[in-house]
């Protein structure tokens, strides 16, 4: 992810996304039982990147806890990979960045920052009473291999798929054990992930142009012109898998699966389009080469960093950032050119999930 806190400012899409899953986040609150606040509440936020995003869902849910259980002590863990940008974090929980923080609210509540991936146990067992996640855990724990003819599953074919598909659920079945461990009897889990929808859909491919596609053949054009090696091409793989709805709730419905001997139930699961709001907002105004300028930098705040590892060591890292300068330039041209189709739909599934 980028860093500096250029996360959160460039993507206002995800921010949406969280707005929209707040409601089940606060009905979530709402359904724990009273003694589960007797000795203080804990909402996790994983995969928080700066957490930027999800400042005003956690302060809804702040005030929603409030009004439940007034003296109840308030932890909010932000938990992440060791490389996130925690000083970007810091800055935004504490107020200093461009949002409001809800330290101000009342005095007892204690933001928590954990170095710690969703792949592993991130708090003691039968402390937490809502697990949160958005946006983050289409990322597989590993890249499995590199893939020959495309930089995202979604493309991928024969054995290849297939691997990134056996990581994928191998992985959502460990973020839910851990999750398990973690969660208070009658505490819930709001997880909103990528994912393709019954219609095929998946992010940036809702119709128009395919986001990926166009990632793609960006890269061939390059491959083609001799500006990167083959080997840099493959490389550019993309360590993401968009499960379906079946292939989110299969370890949370079969009763001999681990997940489901652990306690954890899907109560439920839905597929939403929250539209691109730089294409959005390009219908109001007009400007295509505004729109260039405003869309591409979402587009790099999550992949850029994938790519720039792509490039060979052997490049002088000038070379390499003059690289994916060029990239990201020739993707802006095109968006200004032909504007029409462009835009990067989100395709979440949306999931309530509890611990019996």
């Amino acid at each position: 992810m980028s860093g500096g806190g250029v996360y959160s400012l460039a993507t206002i899409g995800a921010k949406h996304v969280i707005d929209a899953a707040t409601p089940m986040v606060l009905d979530a609150i709402e359904s724990l039982p009273l003694e589960s606040f007797a000795g203080g509440f804990t909402l996790s936020d994983m995969g928080t990147a700066d957490a930027g995003t999800s400042m005003a869902m956690i302060t809804r849910a702040i005030d929603c806890v409030s009004a439940r259980a007034p003296q109840a002590p308030i932890s909010v863990v932000y938990a992440d990979q060791p490389r996130n940008d925690f000083n970007a974090l810091i800055s935004n929980v504490y107020g200093l960045g461009a949002f409001e923080s809800y330290l101000e609210r009342r005095a007892d509540i204690f933001p928590l920052v954990s170095g710690t991936t969703f792949y592993k146990q991130i708090l003691p067992p039968g402390t937490l009473d809502i697990g949160f996640s958005a946006t983050a855990m289409h990322w597989l724990s590993a890249k499995v291999c590199n893939l020959t003819n495309h930089v995202q599953a979604v493309g991928a074919q024969g054995a290849e798929l297939d691997a990134f598909r056996r990581q994928a659920h191998a992985d959502w079945r460990q973020i839910l054990l851990h999750r398990a461990r973690e969660l208070k009897p009658g505490g819930k889990l709001v997880l909103i992930n990528f994912a393709r929808d019954a219609e095929g859909r998946y992010l940036g491919n809702t119709g128009g142009v395919n986001m990926f596609d166009n990632f793609n053949q960006n890269w061939l054009d390059f491959l083609a012109e001799q500006r990167i090696s083959r080997e840099e091409y493959d490389n550019m793989t993309l360590p993401q898998y968009y499960n379906t709805v079946e292939e989110f709730g299969a370890p949370l419905l079969d009763s001999g699966d681990p997940v489901y001997q652990a306690g954890l139930r899907l109560e439920h699961i839905e597929t939403r389009i929250v539209k691109c709001p730089y294409a959005e907002s390009f219908r109001q105004h007009g400007d295509a080469a505004r729109f260039a300028q405003e869309y591409i930098p979402t587009i790099r705040s999550w992949n850029e960093s994938i790519f720039f590892n792509a490039l060979s060591g052997e490049r002088s890292v000038e070379e390499r950032r003059q690289i994916i300068e060029d990239y990201y330039a020739t993707y802006r041209d095109q968006v200004s050119a032909n504007p029409e189709g462009h835009g990067m739909d989100y395709v979440h599934a949306y999931m309530v999930i509890s611990k019996v």
